[in-house]
């Protein structure tokens, strides 16, 4: 679930060429790369509690600050598949070198000069997380329409137009203290349904991540009703919602993935498929991307169709964590030849968008 849930992964937005003025005023410098930061001289010690989400994050946001980006994804990775608490929380913890480097050189090219796509692009999400945090709530549905129109301009209806949309849904749920109804509202404010769309997603898992985050807290997930709150939000929402909230479902249901699948049929017919899906990418990301026990979990759905749409969620996962088609071919091979081809179009049509 998101890799214990931050598993929506996607290539990331590299050197953007972001603009961000309120009336006159220029919230970011673009006309000069910033200088290279003063590091500070401190390393910040879990002292044996390591597993600690609010250490770790506190360890890398140190790391960040004393000896930069580069060094901080150097520990990220030599810890991720050694540490099960960095592993499980490791798109949270790209976001905090995101939002660490971005505070410190106050400049968007520069951030994303450094950015790495690893942990599912959390590096970018944080660093618009700092840019939304700077111009405010406020002054935000101003500048909200502007912020990502370069991107899209130069890469419309890219992966890379994609992460400063969706990263925009992360920083306006930071700013609104979590508040989600109000950061859908404002995504509502962006000038395209697509945009608008990768806008919802970043909300939506930004919620998810405020569960396990000691750092926030969400109102907007409840253990006696795991389909909330796509149960409860406009239709307009309900596909990016559903898209994310398996991840919530597995951990009310004990990761009992029959439990999940037999949820998803009871929602409204529209957006089954969609949860089916979600349960593909939670499919893969529980087992790291590894073929046997994600074939398993996605053929304990009840019908073809549930079983089908799992496997488009977990074939998408599997390139997206491996940013290559040899281990998605892989996994449709060990498939039943029934379900081969549906998982063969989804990895050609998806990997072609990478």
């Amino acid at each position: 679930m998101l890799r214990k849930y931050f598993r929506v992964k996607h290539v990331a937005i590299a050197g953007g060429l972001l603009l961000f003025v309120v009336g006159a005023q220029l919230l970011w410098n673009h006309d000069h790369p910033a200088a290279l930061p003063i590091r500070e001289t401190f390393t910040y010690n879990c002292n044996g509690n390591s597993e600690s989400l609010l250490c770790l994050e506190k360890s890398y946001q140190s790391i960040t600050e004393q000896k930069g980006v580069a060094a901080a994804f150097v520990k990220l990775k030599a810890s991720y598949n050694t540490d099960p608490a960095v592993h499980a929380n490791c798109h949270q913890l790209a976001h905090v070198i995101g939002r660490t480097e971005a505070d410190i050189v106050n400049n968007v090219d520069a951030a994303y000069a450094q950015g790495d796509n690893f942990c599912w692009s959390g590096y970018y999400h944080g660093v618009m997380e700092s840019v939304i945090s700077r111009i405010g709530v406020n002054n935000l549905p101003k500048a909200l329409p502007s912020i990502c129109a370069p991107i899209a301009a130069q890469k419309p209806y890219s992966f890379y137009a994609f992460n400063c949309f969706h990263g925009l849904g992360h920083g306006i749920m930071d700013v609104t203290s979590s508040n989600l109804f109000a950061s859908l509202a404002m995504c509502d404010l962006l000038t395209t349904s697509w945009d608008q769309q990768s806008c919802y997603g970043g909300v939506f898992m930004e919620n998810e991540m405020d569960e396990v985050n000691p750092d926030h807290h969400t109102v907007y997930l409840k253990t006696g009703q795991p389909m909330y709150p796509c149960t409860a939000v406009a239709d307009k929402y309900k596909e990016q919602c559903y898209l994310m909230q398996t991840s919530h479902a597995l951990r009310v249901a004990d990761e009992n993935f029959s439990t999940v699948f037999s949820e998803c049929s009871t929602i409204e017919q529209s957006y089954v498929d969609f949860c089916y899906q979600s349960l593909g990418r939670d499919a893969s990301g529980n087992s790291n991307s590894t073929i046997s026990p994600t074939v398993s979990n996605c053929m304990l759905g009840q019908t073809e169709d549930a079983k089908e749409n799992c496997v488009v969620g977990a074939v998408k996962d599997f390139i997206s964590y491996y940013h290559s088609d040899k281990q998605a071919n892989s996994l449709c091979e060990a498939l039943p030849s029934a379900i081969q081809p549906i998982c063969q179009t989804t990895e050609t049509q998806y990997y072609a968008t990478f």
